[in-house]
């Protein structure tokens, strides 16, 4: 690289630094590493201030200053705004908006985005808030399904709901059995249903995860509002 490229670089510069000044940062001829620095993440290779060697360009809030130039590409500039307060400067978006960087990429504010199928994000105020786009139902043991169970599917992103075999259950149980549960059960039920007579025996139904699995499940328990009224004796035919 020339000394005039180098110089037209540094005049070009956010800091609009004078001639002599860039003589002082900019060396001719560059001496670069033979090596490329390896970067991190979402951080690119760029030109350093001086149109020199190759750098890993700055993110939204590390330090920057002429030699170490921000990501241009995300729409970032060095901020010198805070540097009388002695912060230094720091990448900032150029109209000054708020921003948050996530897995290494930066949303601008009030952009939507989606780091997994799982899950959609809207940047905000320098945060982020997400809602999961999996449905968290929960399926609850039927005749036709008594032994429900969430999987994940290969090829999709949301788990789906499969019944498994009794014999499939019981050994599945069985393994679950001889060690702890891996965190705290945190007990949760509902209230007891009405009785499902109006007289007599009958049951009441509740959902539960007070067993030894921690598992919700439909559990019954007998019931008997009141007695039912004896029939009335039949009498015999008078003939």
């Amino acid at each position: 690289i020339t000394a005039i490229s180098q110089t037209t670089a540094c005049l070009d510069s956010v800091m609009a630094l004078p001639p002599q000044v860039c003589a002082q940062l900019c060396r001719r001829p560059c001496y670069c590493p033979w090596v490329p620095p390896r970067c991190p993440r979402g951080s690119p290779l760029v030109l350093d201030g001086c149109g020199c060697c190759k750098i890993c360009a700055r993110r939204l809030g590390e330090p920057c200053d002429f030699l170490h130039v921000c990501d241009q590409s995300q729409g970032l500039i060095c901020d010198y705004s805070m540097a009388s307060a002695g912060t230094g400067a720091t990448c900032n978006f150029e109209d000054s908006e708020e921003g948050c960087e996530v897995n290494g990429r930066v949303y601008r504010d009030g952009e939507v985005f989606q780091p997994s199928c799982k899950l959609q994000c809207r940047c905000l105020d320098g945060g982020f808030t997400c809602v999961p786009l999996c449905q968290e139902d929960v399926r609850l043991p039927t005749p036709d399904c008594p032994y429900p169970r969430r999987v994940e599917i290969p090829g999709k992103c949301c788990p789906e709901w499969i019944c498994e075999a009794r014999d499939h259950h019981l050994r599945r149980n069985a393994v679950a059995a001889s060690s702890l549960l891996p965190y705290p059960c945190q007990e949760w039920s509902t209230e007891w249903s009405a009785c499902s007579v109006t007289c007599g025996m009958g049951f009441s139904t509740r959902v539960s995860n007070q067993n030894r699995y921690c598992r919700l499940e439909t559990q019954r328990r007998l019931c008997m509002a009141r007695p039912c009224p004896a029939l009335p004796a039949a009498f015999p035919a008078v003939s």
